[in-house]
């Protein structure tokens, strides 16, 4: 049984006053908290194995439920082998579920409020030197044998081509995810000072600036490439997909996947263009601050990860370079 079917099986199983509570916490995720369907889709997946192993003690309300079960649900997910990220966001799931329903006054206390949260262990990020990334976008741009490589004329270039040329620079010189790339809209992009409008995790807004490179590619994809492209689905979306629909995030990896194989550099993701993308702005002397706000981050907490990767590759030089090192 898939892993969906599983948790549509436990929702059904539960008595109704607890399998009401976790449709309607649910609601709330996506309707109040504006949550992305992913964490809607793993907050409540979670919440109805905590309800289901609850059930097992002798709950039948969200008023039954209790720390012990909490982490005695907790306990059996580490015993099976839980990764410490998952046991981390099933924590998370728990403490926000119990706060909702005590706001919402179907749990008399907020009993997970003091719930202690395993810290998730963080492995550094794999990030692209200055000259593999400005290598993968030479490979990008790389005309096909017999192609013009100057200000190319409509029906010369390859609308595919420019897309994958555009999608590549805006996910190395904006460092947006890939989701927001693919969501970008026409409209939002103003070329006059070169900003992109990006709507992030919990459709937060903010304005990210883009070079004169990304600027060129933006000018060539919107005069050759996108008209060729636009249909029907197109609506107003930036990035097109080769049947004219939006740009799908799944189609995105395999593109960055693609060209880092073609350019023989080990194979990246657009996250990974993102990582590479907030070191290098570190190590060009951008801020920390600075690098939060551009990537979108809530908390300075994941933007600081980037300074664990610089450090770790000027240790990394030194011991290369160093004769005493």
């Amino acid at each position: 049984m898939k892993r969906g079917e599983a948790t549509r099986a436990l929702h059904a199983a539960l008595p109704a006053p607890l399998c009401e509570a976790a449709d309607d916490f649910a609601n709330h995720l996506a309707q109040v908290q504006n949550r992305s369907t992913h964490t809607v889709r793993a907050y409540v997946a979670d919440v109805i194995s905590l309800l289901d192993h609850a059930v097992r003690a002798g709950a039948r309300t969200p008023a039954d439920l209790t720390l012990a079960q909490i982490r005695s649900w907790l306990a059996r997910q580490r015993t099976t082998g839980a990764a410490r990220s998952t046991l981390a966001r099933r924590s998370a799931a728990a403490r926000t579920f119990s706060a909702w329903a005590h706001r919402d006054g179907r749990l008399p206390v907020d009993v997970a409020a003091g719930l202690a949260s395993p810290r998730a262990h963080r492995e550094l990020p794999a990030v692209l030197p200055v000259d593999q990334a400005a290598a993968l976008l030479e490979t990008a741009h790389a005309a096909p044998r017999g192609q013009p490589t100057d200000d190319v004329p409509p029906g010369a270039a390859d609308p595919v081509r420019l897309r994958d040329q555009l999608l590549l620079e805006l996910l190395y010189a904006t460092g947006v995810r890939v989701s927001e790339a693919c969501g970008l809209n026409v409209a939002d992009v103003d070329p006059g000072r070169r900003v992109l409008r990006v709507f992030g995790k919990g459709g937060r807004e903010r304005s990210v600036p883009y070079g004169v490179p990304a600027q060129r590619t933006l000018d060539a994809w919107l005069r050759h490439g996108r008209p060729r492209l636009v249909g029907a689905q197109s609506a107003n979306a930036l990035l097109l997909g080769a049947r004219g629909g939006r740009l799908n995030p799944t189609t995105a990896r395999g593109i960055v996947g693609r060209y880092t194989t073609a350019a023989g550099l080990p194979r990246t993701s657009p996250h990974g263009l993102r990582h590479t993308a907030a070191t290098h702005l570190l190590e060009g002397g951008a801020d920390l601050r600075t690098v939060q706000e551009l990537l979108g981050h809530s908390s300075l907490a994941s933007t600081q990860i980037y300074t664990h990767v610089s450090v770790e590759r000027l240790r990394s030089a030194y011991r290369q370079a160093h004769p005493r090192a």
